[in-house]
């Protein structure tokens, strides 16, 4: 495994760090330079101050973040359904809260509170250079004074100036530590677990994505939210998790279809193995769509993109990210023009994030 980088910019200061080399996250901080705790916001992204029992209670540790839950749905007239007789809502996760939005936040709040009630204090995971889970994970770890370590998939990435996506995890005070791409193949194995362990101590390993079984369970939020308002909710799949756990919590009359991100076949037999680690077997109706991956992970074609630029514009919605919710919606549109959803049906398509920044090119990770 290749040794840590210093995690930073060319010509940044450094952030604050321990005698090793390694990372501090900074914790909560005031107007002068630190992050406030944010308080639930306004579908616009404004934040509102918190009325009386808005916020979760005191002894949940992510009470301060205040999440936007349950996430709003929105319903959209758009014709590509309406003319099928098929009614569109959307599950704005994406507004659940700004730095940890949809699925980051329903997979990685089982883990931080792990990490809190343990008494780690470090939580380390894994993912690609332009990985979302890694932002999240690095922003959380700054909103709750937690240390983070992100393992890299590319040890060639290591003598290279920071992208904006690794330097937006550095900046909140993630060491970045770059293994080669055989070393990364073992990031499941609990071997790897105990050598990165005895490099940066004890920490909560989190797997690529955060997908593991805590992580199911509370998705299985999701499909609870969903109950009495959809006859179908599909979301865009990556590792899986989120459609194991949604399913599961679906009503008996519902279902979940996935739209597979990545190309390859995998996706089925992730989520029966989600499901067997989470709830001891299978739950709930569910399918994969596997005929919209674009060509692979990450593989975004002109017209992909300039269908997430119309739909958004349609909808007054901000830019979507396209790797995958942009193909989750594009699924849906051409699902709906083969008959799939029965005349008179609700379909609702889960927003699990939104565009990152401009600068941004991809996750490449398949979370």
């Amino acid at each position: 495994m290749h040794g840590p980088r210093d995690a930073r910019e060319p010509h940044e200061p450094h952030e604050p760090r321990e005698a090793s080399g390694s990372y501090v996250a900074p914790g909560p901080y005031e107007a002068s330079g630190s992050y406030v705790a944010p308080g639930p916001y306004e579908a616009s992204g404004s934040y509102v101050a918190p009325g009386p029992g808005e916020a979760q209670a005191a002894r949940d540790p992510l009470a301060a973040l205040a999440p936007r839950l349950p996430s709003p749905l929105q319903e959209v007239a758009d014709e590509r359904f309406s003319r099928h007789g098929v009614r569109l809502l959307l599950k704005r996760d994406d507004l659940i809260h700004p730095a940890l939005p949809g699925n980051k936040w329903r997979k990685l709040a089982p883990n931080l509170r792990a990490v809190a009630e343990t008494g780690h204090r470090r939580l380390l995971t894994f993912g690609g250079a332009y990985s979302n889970h890694l932002r999240a994970t690095a922003a959380a770890g700054r909103l709750l004074g937690l240390r983070t370590v992100g393992v890299v998939r590319g040890e060639e990435l290591a003598d290279r100036p920071l992208n904006p996506s690794l330097a937006r995890c550095a900046r909140d005070g993630m060491l970045l530590h770059f293994v080669s791409r055989s070393d990364y193949r073992h990031r499941g194995e609990p071997a790897f677990h105990e050598a990165l362990r005895a490099r940066f101590g004890d920490c909560l390993v989190v797997p690529e994505g955060g997908s593991n079984a805590a992580a199911v369970r509370e998705c299985a939020l999701l499909g609870e939210e969903l109950r009495g308002h959809t006859d179908v909710a599909a979301v865009a799949c990556g590792t899986g998790g989120t459609l194991a756990g949604m399913a599961a919590g679906l009503s008996p009359g519902q279902r979940g279809i996935g739209v597979a991100v990545l190309k390859g076949g995998f996706l089925p037999g992730e989520v029966r193995g989600l499901q067997r680690e989470a709830f001891g077997g299978a739950r709930g109706r569910w399918q994969v769509e596997e005929r919209f991956h674009g060509g692979g992970y990450a593989k975004v074609s002109g017209r992909l993109a300039d269908f997430a630029a119309d739909f958004a514009e349609r909808h007054a919605l901000p830019p979507l990210d396209v790797v995958y919710v942009g193909k989750l919606l594009f699924a849906l549109v051409h699902l709906a023009a083969e008959g799939t959803f029965r005349e008179g049906s609700t379909v609702t398509a889960v927003v699990t994030g939104r565009a990152w920044s401009p600068d941004d090119a991809h996750d490449d990770d398949g979370e």
